[in-house]
């Protein structure tokens, strides 16, 4: 599935903040319309084949690089990796434990 046809049900669970970063998968007015309505700021790269350039700041985007890290860090454990669990409250469990652990250590 599309990453902006997801969008809409991770929009909904997004708490009070002031910008959120997106990759350029969430390039699109209705993802931004969405984000704008909630009273976000969206910093979203704007894709090639976009004929107007949204408004965009490659200085606060340099700071989603840490997230990305974060995700590639969870993802060296295989249980989180291929998600062996069928319970969404054990897949947390799993992932509290693996955060703890690569973060502690």
């Amino acid at each position: 599935m599309a990453d902006c046809k997801a969008a809409d049900a991770l929009l909904d669970a997004l708490p009070k903040t002031a910008l959120l970063h997106g990759d350029k998968g969430y390039d699109s007015n209705a993802v931004r319309r969405k984000i704008e309505s909630k009273g976000t700021a969206p910093n979203i790269p704007p894709k090639a084949n976009r004929r107007w350039k949204n408004c965009f700041s490659p200085a606060l985007y340099r700071k989603r690089n840490a997230i990305e890290r974060m995700f590639c860090r969870l993802k060296d454990f295989r249980r989180i990796a291929t998600r062996y669990d069928r319970r969404a409250t054990v897949f947390m469990a799993a992932i509290c434990i693996a955060a703890t652990v690569s973060y502690w250590l």
